[in-house]
């Protein structure tokens, strides 16, 4: 059990110095960390600081496999207590057993940390080229109207259509791939509106990430604008631009109410202008714009592996 030789202790307030492992008593329960020097703390923490046979490093390596809240004890905030962490039994191996899972552990982690680092470049990367590509434009100058249309059409239940969500980073999917329960009754459902491919989406959260861009047919929430492009927009021109920062920044002025009672004004919004460039160029942006983008699926593929390679060492070693 965690409980031997006192290793749990509730912080509060305090400066540690040296090896720490932490652990949350309420909120993020399931987050451990390992710390190691000075270091200020809250009551909201409880630490291991007391380690005899063992690693510090071996310690959150066994906390971060562990299900926090299964020994969740309140039915609002989560939390633990001192007690049910002490009563939680576990096996630990022998210094030098422990000493080989980290140098393992540690090992992947350092490319998850490489991986990481490589990914926030290229996003940086692709967020400069977006932001000079649609910032430098000697095209012609339109309202959203011009080139944009409104579009609602209603389900036609002629098809067997797929119920689509808006998300910030992957544009609008399938609403059963999110990681929230939501119920839709057959008699609403009628009245969703029908999406197609190439379409830009509205959505209730747009003055925070932008337009949500659809590359799949489907139907979505009535709540949802569909703005529909026409002949002078090339398929998917505009999917970087309306989530680049300069975008959502220039969606303050047509964004009403405060917190997450804000909205966005259609009609003002279609009436701001916008800088289109040749439907050459604009066939040009889309084509590198999406090799990039395919680039960063591929990095983040390789980081997943990586992920879900750790957790499965992990498992395996504390079966």
């Amino acid at each position: 059990m965690f409980g031997s030789g006192g290793l749990m202790t509730r912080v509060n307030q305090a400066l540690f110095v040296g090896e720490t492992v932490f652990i949350g008593r309420k909120g993020s329960i399931d987050r451990p960390f390992y710390y190691n020097g000075a270091f200020w703390t809250v009551d909201t923490l409880f630490y291991t600081h007391s380690f005899s046979g063992v690693y510090p490093r071996f310690v959150l390596y066994l906390f971060q496999n562990i299900d926090w809240y299964k020994y969740n004890e309140a039915s609002g905030v989560p939390s633990l207590s001192k007690k049910t962490i002490e009563n939680i039994e576990c096996s630990i191996p022998s210094i030098h057993e422990q000493r080989k899972l980290i140098k393992l552990i540690s090992l992947i982690d350092e490319r998850i940390a490489t991986q990481r680092r490589l990914i926030e470049d290229l996003e940086k990367l692709k967020s400069s080229i977006v932001d000079r590509v649609f910032s430098d434009v000697s095209g012609e100058v339109v309202k959203y109207r011009d080139v944009l249309e409104v579009s609602n059409l209603r389900n036609d239940g002629k098809a067997d259509y797929s119920i689509l969500s808006a998300s910030q980073e992957f544009g609008m999917i399938e609403r059963e791939s999110l990681d929230i329960d939501i119920k839709a009754e057959a008699k609403s459902v009628k009245a969703y509106k029908r999406v197609h491919a190439g379409d830009y989406i509205l959505h209730l959260r747009s003055f925070q990430g932008g337009l949500a861009f659809a590359e799949v047919e489907g139907i979505c929430s009535p709540a949802y604008t569909i703005l529909r492009p026409n002949k002078r927009l090339e398929y998917g021109y505009l999917k970087e631009y309306f989530n680049s920062p300069k975008f959502i920044k220039s969606l303050v002025l047509v964004t009403y109410g405060i917190r997450d009672g804000r909205s966005i004004n259609v009609d003002e919004f279609l009436e701001m202008n916008i800088s289109i460039h040749s439907k050459n160029r604009q066939a040009e942006i889309v084509k590198n714009l999406s090799m990039f983008s395919f680039k960063l699926n591929v990095e983040a593929s390789i980081l997943n592996r990586y992920e879900q390679q750790r957790s499965y060492f992990l498992k395996e070693m504390f079966i």
